[in-house]
């Protein structure tokens, strides 16, 4: 159902799976490490604290890949792009297909930001959401104060003529508070008209 591997002009993105990811180096990005407090500072988990930690993290996305529910990828830059190869960051893409919908997902490393991975690779799971699950709606939100997160999604929401559905009051949990998020939104109609389909 999901693609396995998709390209885009300058990134691969992979399946994670415990037969596609190297479990060190996807540590490597989870854990805390220099960049981690502000990699971490708006996400809704905390860096992993050992292996096992992102061992079990490949296992939920293995099951949410095969019960249907998710997709969860690895971003590598292609060959031409400083830091060809390396994991820069993780995608996923969350189906409710009751609602006939998708929620996007991304963490890029801290040394991956500025360069527009977001917005390319937002590109490839709206394609896939849209041309190949025949979804409705793409969702993609950010918690209130990630100017950085707000900057990249505003930019490829506009790009497909989406709106800007409003801030959302506690609705994602976290560790010792819960989160305000605002949300944006791209439907098959605004997709296509601006993909000329």
């Amino acid at each position: 159902m999901f693609p396995d591997y998709i390209e885009t002009d300058r990134l691969h993105l992979e399946q994670i799976s415990h037969s596609s990811v190297d479990i060190f180096d996807l540590h490597e990005l989870y854990s805390d490490g220099d960049d981690a407090e502000e990699m971490f500072e708006y996400w809704d988990t905390p860096p992993h604290q050992t292996l096992k930690e992102t061992y079990d993290y490949v296992e939920k996305a293995e099951q949410l890949w095969d019960e249907k529910e998710g997709a969860k990828y690895v971003i590598r830059p292609k060959d031409g792009e400083d830091g060809a190869g390396a994991i820069a960051g993780t995608t996923g893409l969350y189906p409710d297909w009751e609602k006939r919908s998708a929620d996007l997902g991304i963490l890029l490393d801290r040394q991956f930001w500025g360069r527009g991975y977001s917005g390319e690779r937002a590109d490839a799971l709206l394609s896939v959401a849209i041309d190949r699950l025949d979804l409705e709606l793409v969702v993609a939100s950010h918690i209130d104060g990630n100017e950085q997160s707000r900057r990249a999604i505003e930019k490829y929401v506009k790009r497909y003529g989406g709106q800007y559905d409003g801030l959302l009051r506690n609705w994602l949990p976290l560790d010792d508070t819960v989160a305000d998020v605002h949300r944006y939104t791209i439907s098959r109609d605004q997709y296509f008209e601006a993909t000329d389909q």
